[in-house]
Order: C-alpha cells, then structure tokens, then sequence
C-alpha cells in the first residue's frame, strides 16, 4: 500500500502575543516552556482560522489532534512586556500526521527571529486513542 503524503498548501498564520510576568523568570525574561504554549496558542487558532474546531473535530469525526513531537531552536531572548509575533504553517499533511513550521518574532512577523520550531501533530480516534488518517473533511483543508 501507498502511503499518501501531500504538500500543504502554503497558509501562514500569524498570532500577536504580549508577554506576561506568569511567561518570565525572576529576571524577567521568558521561559523556554513558555514559547511551547505561545506556538499551541498560534497552532490552534491556525486551525481555527481554517474552520477546523478541535471540539467539532472531537463531535463530528470523534478524532482528537494530540502533539506528537516538537522541536525548537532558541535564537535571543525576549522578556516582559515585549510583543511577539507567533506564527504557525501547515506545511505537510499524511496518514494521520500533520507538520507545522513556526517561528516566534519580535514584534512584527518580520521581526528579529527570536524561536523556531516544528510540531508534528496527530491524528487520533477519540475512542480507541489510537492514531487514524485525518478525515477527508479535514484533511482536503490544505490539499
């Protein structure tokens, strides 16, 4: 059997984050841990923005979306009060398997790269808990 492996469509989505005192250290700049929720924060209104509910998702196909890996690359640091820009890509969908570029900036989106990363998300039946393809609802989102 074929595995069916799809270039996403490029779709770049951007999310403005200020950066709070429960974001920093006693020092005043941002955790690392921190950066990992600002990029689930810009994953799922990406989604969201897509039409693609993680509660619809979990009603109308009984699937949940569930991090399967991410890995980050620290660039500078960015501290309390700074704006940042959050962004999320679709750039691959397979199987059950969905890979997102991102990148955290300073301010603008074209802003000092301050965080990379990618996040494989996954697909998985909300019954068995065991990973299954996307639904073709879902995945022809970005096909």
């Amino acid at each position: 059997m074929t595995r069916q492996r799809r270039q996403a469509t490029p779709r770049t989505f951007t999310l403005p984050i200020r950066v709070y005192l429960e974001d920093t250290d006693a020092q005043g700049f941002v955790y690392n841990a921190s950066y990992f929720r600002f990029m689930e924060r810009a994953r799922t209104e990406c989604l969201r923005e897509a039409g693609i509910d993680h509660e619809a998702c979990r009603d109308d196909f009984g699937v949940h979306f569930v991090l399967a890996r991410i890995e980050a690359s620290f660039r500078a640091p960015s501290q309390l009060s700074d704006t940042l820009s959050v962004s999320a890509n679709v750039t691959e969908i397979r199987g059950a398997r969905m890979l997102f570029e991102q990148t955290v900036r300073r301010g603008a989106p074209d802003g000092e790269l301050i965080c990379s990363g990618i996040a494989e998300v996954a697909c998985m039946d909300a019954a068995s808990r065991r990973p299954r393809r996307f639904p073709d609802a879902i995945f022809n989102e970005w096909s």
